[in-house]
C-alpha cells in the first residue's frame, strides 16, 4: 500500500567511514527492498536515506543501531518523512 512509504534519513555517528559501512548497509537496505543511498559526510559521519515501507525502513534503522556493522557506531539520529522523488537502486555515494 503506498499509504505505509516513507523516507528514512538518518545520520550515523562513530568511527564509520573507511571500514565497509557504507557497502554493508547498502547490502542490508537491499535485502529489505529498500531504495536510497549511502553517503560519507565530510565530518566523518555517514548518511543514509532509504526509501520504501515503513516497516523495512525501521528495520535498517534497527540493523544501523544494532552494534553488528563494520567500525564503530556511537548514535544514530533519524527523521522521518514523506517519499521524495524517486531513487534508482540502493548506492554508496
Amino acid at each position: 500500500m503506498a499509504d505505509d512509504q516513507v523516507r528514512l534519513s538518518a545520520y550515523v555517528h562513530g568511527h564509520v567511514q573507511g571500514v565497509g559501512f557504507r557497502w554493508w548497509t547498502r547490502a542490508r537496505a537491499l535485502e529489505l527492498g529498500l531504495t536510497g543511498y549511502a553517503s560519507n559526510r565530510p565530518d566523518g559521519r555517514v548518511h543514509v536515506v532509504a526509501q520504501g515501507p515503513r516497516a523495512a525502513c525501521e528495520r535498517l534503522l534497527g540493523h544501523l543501531k544494532s552494534g553488528q556493522s563494520p567500525g564503530t557506531v556511537d548514535s544514530v539520529m533519524a527523521d522521518w518523512s514523506a517519499v521524495g522523488d524517486p531513487i534508482d537502486g540502493f548506492s554508496e555515494r
